[in-house]
This record gives C-alpha cells, sequence and structure tokens, in this order.
C-alpha cells in the first residue's frame, strides 16, 4: 500500500547533500536511507508529499511540493469528515481533476 505514489513531486539534489541524516529520520515511510557520504533515494514511489524531508534539509537537497499529494486527500478527506475509498472527490478539483469526477459542494464553504 504505502509503495503505490507513481508520480510525485519529489525533487532530490544529492550534490547539495550534507548528510545530515534529518530526511532518513522525518520520513514516515523510508523515501530516503542512509549513505556514507549522501542519503539515498531509495524508494521514491512510497512519497506521499508530506514535506518533510524538504521541511527539515537544512541546505534544500530536497524540493516537493506539499499539498499536492496524497497527504494533502488524507488530511483534507479527514478534515471533512470523508472516507478515502468512498470514491468522493477530496481534492476539490473539477471534473478533469485527479478523481476524474465531478465535485460535490462542500458543506462547510457556506455561512451560517
Amino acid at each position: 500500500m504505502f509503495d503505490s505514489y507513481l508520480e510525485n513531486t519529489l525533487r532530490y539534489f544529492p550534490e547539495k547533500c550534507i548528510n545530515c541524516r534529518r530526511c532518513t529520520q522525518v520520513c514516515p515511510h523510508g523515501v530516503f536511507a542512509e549513505g556514507k557520504d549522501r542519503a539515498k533515494l531509495v524508494r521514491l514511489s512510497g512519497c506521499m508529499e508530506c514535506g518533510a524531508c524538504a521541511g527539515n534539509c537544512p541546505v534544500q537537497a530536497i524540493e516537493v511540493q506539499s499539498g499536492v499529494g496524497c497527504a494533502w486527500a488524507m488530511i483534507n478527506a479527514a478534515l471533512r469528515g470523508k472516507d478515502m475509498d468512498s470514491c468522493e472527490c477530496s481534492c476539490g478539483g473539477s471534473e478533469s481533476s485527479c478523481c476524474g469526477g465531478e465535485t460535490k459542494e462542500d458543506p462547510y464553504s457556506k455561512g451560517p
């Protein structure tokens, strides 16, 4: 299950890495592993784009657009009280979005 994110925005620049190991410590899916001279990107398909690695890299050797991937969809679904397996679009996108269907009106977007 955790190895199903085939497309993501993670970009790693190993030439910038100072081997501080922060990415290996904060990544919830083991995308990075400790290396002799620098971190190794070992499970790109495990990246859920949470942004923990990029946010903790002191030399910007990692870039990721957090808020666009699976982590964002899961958090958004939880906040809206939706089930990720219900086939309801939790990304808030249009018909051409990742969900491929119409989005339902957000009950929280209206005022009282």
